[in-house]
């Protein structure tokens, strides 16, 4: 999914657990932690207003649009060259012997 979850690392600028969130939210810690893991599909406004309210954020502050291209990118940096990459560099070893 392109949306990523940022409630650990706010509730840990907080200093705040998911427990506490929890209660002062009004939600069960499954739920929270649903959302917190980036498992959750959908979250509602208010829902949202809550959360905000009860950590003093922006809802921009709790997600983050991440590009699929960006996640495919970050992957193959991870893992190193990946096999399909290696002809094309192949391919430019041929020009620089040329």
């Amino acid at each position: 999914m392109a949306i990523a979850v940022k409630l650990d690392d706010l509730l840990h600028d907080r200093r705040m657990t998911l427990t506490e969130l929890a209660e002062r939210v009004g939600m069960t810690l499954a739920n929270l932690s649903i959302l917190k893991t980036g498992k959750a599909r959908a979250i509602r406004f208010s829902t949202l207003d809550a959360i905000c309210g009860a950590l003093s954020c922006q809802p921009g502050d709790i997600l983050q649009f991440a590009s699929e291209q960006a996640k495919g990118d970050r992957s193959r940096l991870a893992k190193g060259a990946q096999a399909d990459e290696r002809p094309a560099e192949r391919e430019s070893d041929k020009e620089i012997f040329k």
